[in-house]
């Protein structure tokens, strides 16, 4: 297990009237991939800027391996931050812009070619270096921004929505990029975004955030498959989400139905929170289930098709590889493992 690089203590940040962050607790790992995931609004980016050093905290503590940091300037954290924008000089060409940081800190000619070879080689720009940043397309731009900022050796590089302005197909190209750059390089890496897929294929560690307050640390697999509380469930992937009763422990009821599953220590008839992913519900024949509906809507997407099943009290999503016919009359059947209990919560669906 690594040692933990940073970590934010009772951390809060009040813009105006706006509790902005709310006592954020948090511990990053050295050599992690840590992704802070959320709606817009939700206190990610604003955490990021806490650990660059662009915004101090109101209360709270910061500390970098142990060092409490609250009042050094970004300049002087051994941190580096790429933004959405990427922020390139337009009057420099790409060796320019890459050895910029090195320059600064007035390292030798022959020390700075070496290592700015090395960072076009690990950003695929082998050739560029005499292009103009202005020629070069989105992806390239920002492949230069990540190479200008790893040049310095930085222990942690903060990534804040590096890929909202590219397209789907380069996206999906350059997520592979950067977790591949970050288990070569061996440096933490927090990434700012609001998109739960960018999230669950490049992490170590998932942080939700909603309205200044963390919901859930975990791996994708836990955040996905293990979900803390309604917001969670709904924010990552697509959920059935709905009320339920715990009758005791391994047995809810949902819509008056009773239900085997694998969940303990709710009591005994409390209200909780059920969750079932669209792709663990099975249709079969409707005398073979205990929950039936009609099928409102079937929509191709590619790997699977999408339905809407109305059962009346509920519209539930269920993906299949296979579509029932709209109108038809279904039944859902789903196993014990895929249900999904939590405690009730004031957000609840």
């Amino acid at each position: 297990m690594e040692k933990n690089i940073i970590s934010l203590r009772d951390v809060s940040v009040t813009f105006g009237n706006e509790q902005v962050l709310n006592r954020v607790n948090l511990d990053i790992r050295d050599k992690e991939f840590v992704t802070l995931l959320g709606p817009s609004g939700c206190g990610k980016t604003t955490t990021l800027r806490i650990i660059g050093g662009f915004l101090r905290p109101d209360a709270g503590t910061v500390t970098f391996e142990g060092a409490r940091i609250n009042n050094v300037p970004p300049h002087k954290r051994n941190i580096n931050t790429v933004f959405q924008k990427y922020a390139l000089f337009p009057h420099l060409n790409v060796y320019e812009n890459i050895a910029f940081g090195l320059k600064v800190k007035k390292i030798s000619k022959e020390k700075i070619k070496s290592e700015v070879s090395k960072m076009l080689s690990l950003v695929n720009l082998e050739g560029f270096e005499q292009r103009s940043v202005t020629q070069l397309s989105g992806g390239q731009q920002q492949r230069v921004a990540i190479a200008r900022a790893l040049i310095n050796r930085p222990k942690v590089l903060l990534l804040d929505e590096p890929l909202g302005a590219l397209d789907l197909k380069l996206r999906k190209e350059m997520q592979r990029e950067l977790k591949k750059m970050q288990q070569q390089l061996e440096i933490t890496f927090i990434y700012v975004t609001h998109d739960q897929e960018e999230a669950l294929t490049m992490s170590d560690t998932v942080v939700v955030m909603n309205h200044g307050d963390i919901q859930q640390i975990g791996t994708p697999e836990d955040i996905y498959n293990e979900p803390v509380n309604a917001f969670v469930a709904d924010f990552i992937g697509e959920s059935n989400i709905m009320g339920g009763t715990m009758i005791r422990d391994l047995e809810v009821e949902i819509f008056g139905k009773r239900f085997e599953c694998v969940d303990t220590g709710f009591g005994e008839n409390n209200p909780v929170d059920v969750v079932i992913r669209p792709e663990d519900i099975r249709l079969v024949e409707p005398e073979n289930a205990k929950l039936t509906g009609t099928v409102e809507s079937v929509i191709f997407k590619g790997v699977h098709f999408e339905m809407t099943v109305n059962s009346g009290s509920f519209k539930w999503l269920v993906h299949s590889t296979k579509a029932a016919e709209k109108g038809a009359r279904v039944g859902m059947v789903f196993d014990p493992f895929d249900i999904q209990i939590m405690h009730k919560t004031e957000d609840s669906v």
